[in-house]
């Protein structure tokens, strides 16, 4: 997918838990880390694209590299399409991963999805230090062209069947699982995973009658 491995840094996206703990969360795709910026209905409370900037933060922390600030405009405009394509993707992942995969994305959703891929995306450059540069012109529409081929990519491609949900009741990051086994079930061995196995060992450990 799109950016490839977040190579020089530590992997993923650093996130915050609702009772504030630090974690870092790799979905293993550019487009699904679009999807840690809020979403349709009830995920509309977690909404951080409210201006241009916030759009750019996003594409500072996201797995481009290196980061296309320098050049990167982005107008309200565009954090408004982000917005819409973003929540269209997010509808068909959800329809991926719900009852086994066989609930249809809504046809509206894939067109806008479509569109967007369909504009020019991001262009990259061999710079004079022979390090990988963004060019202009770099916009939000660009931006976003990049994120929705990403999507395109990774819908149609081999880990297609591999788009999960995490794991966690109270969870609802989605990735895709890119492991060789292809067992993976948390967003995050760090966060989710590891308050799975708390929970379990107290579980095991707690006296009868007594709530783990």
């Amino acid at each position: 997918m799109t950016g490839g491995r977040a190579t020089g840094k530590v992997k993923g996206m650093p996130m915050r838990s609702r009772n504030g703990v630090a974690y870092r969360f790799d979905p293993g795709a550019l487009c699904l880390e679009l999807l840690t910026t809020g979403g349709p209905g009830p995920y509309r409370k977690y909404e951080v694209l409210h201006a241009p900037a916030d759009l750019a933060a996003w594409a500072d922390r996201s797995r481009l590299r290196p980061s296309p600030l320098p050049v990167l405009e982005i107008t309200e405009d565009e954090v408004a399409e982000a917005r819409r394509v973003r929540d269209a993707l997010f509808r068909i992942v959800v329809a991926r991963t719900a009852a086994g995969g066989e609930q249809p994305p809504d046809p509206a959703d894939v067109a806008a999805l479509n569109e967007a891929a369909a504009r020019a995306p991001l262009t990259p450059a061999v710079g004079p230090d022979g390090a990988r540069h963004w060019v202009r012109p770099a916009d939000g529409t660009r931006l976003l062209a990049t994120v929705a081929r990403d999507a395109v990519e990774l819908l149609t491609g081999e880990y297609a069947h591999r788009v999960r949900a995490c794991a966690a009741d109270d969870c609802q990051l989605v990735y895709v699982d890119t492991s060789r086994p292809g067992s993976r079930r948390w967003c995050s061995m760090e966060h989710c995973g590891n308050l799975h196995k708390v929970r379990a060992l107290r579980a095991r450990t707690a006296e009868p009658g007594e709530k783990p």
